[in-house]
């Protein structure tokens, strides 16, 4: 599969001195790209030129919020390391990964009644990482968060477990960039691909 990205930009834009304009845009199509690519990782449908992602993988496992969606639980977090065990497959770097709006439920979320508890999602061992039963938890809006899940339309999110660490994405070539001096000549601008 092949993904890219475009920009435009002026040659004014080229003679600030004030900022690496090739490297910031270099750094915003690698970002852009890099997106896409997780996106697909992650929920690719497998049809049409993109790549079945990991939710739209037949027979792997997954665990139920509900008939028509639940908000998540600490239970449901034990229920999706207990199906990764069940299926042998709770080896090597084990983590979560999710989006910011289970990552605002769960921050909310208490393991359990019990006065002191902890939360079900709470700082990791470093900044921009979380921890969810002890486990590292990583988030990304490319997760999907406008699923149906029987009555509740477009509103359910997903949430997975494993070892992300095995997963594998070739790779031919690195990031390309491509300068276009003709499509925006008269305007001044140049075009980036």
């Amino acid at each position: 599969k092949t993904v890219g990205g475009f920009t435009d930009y002026s040659r004014k834009l080229l003679l600030q001195a004030s900022l690496d304009v090739e490297a910031f845009i270099r750094a915003d199509l690698a970002t852009i790209i890099g997106l896409t690519i997780q996106a697909a990782a992650l929920n690719g449908s497998g049809t049409g030129a993109e790549p079945t992602g990991v939710l739209n993988t037949v027979g792997i496992g997954s665990v139920a919020g509900g008939t028509n969606g639940l908000a998540p639980t600490r239970d449901h977090m034990v229920d999706l390391e207990s199906a990764v065990g069940n299926a042998n497959a709770d080896v090597g770097a084990m983590s979560y990964i999710t989006n910011s709006k289970v990552r605002g439920k769960l921050r909310k979320t208490l393991e359990s009644a019990v006065a002191g508890a902890k939360y079900v999602y709470e700082n990791g061992r470093e900044r921009g990482l979380g921890d969810i039963l002890g486990y590292d938890a990583f988030i990304t809006n490319t997760m999907p968060s406008n699923l149906t899940k029987g009555t509740s339309s477009g509103v359910c999110s997903a949430i997975a477990y494993g070892n992300w660490a095995s997963m594998m994405i070739g790779m031919w070539g690195g990031l390309d960039l491509m300068l276009d001096p003709y499509a925006l000549a008269t305007s001044g601008g140049k075009g980036a691909n």
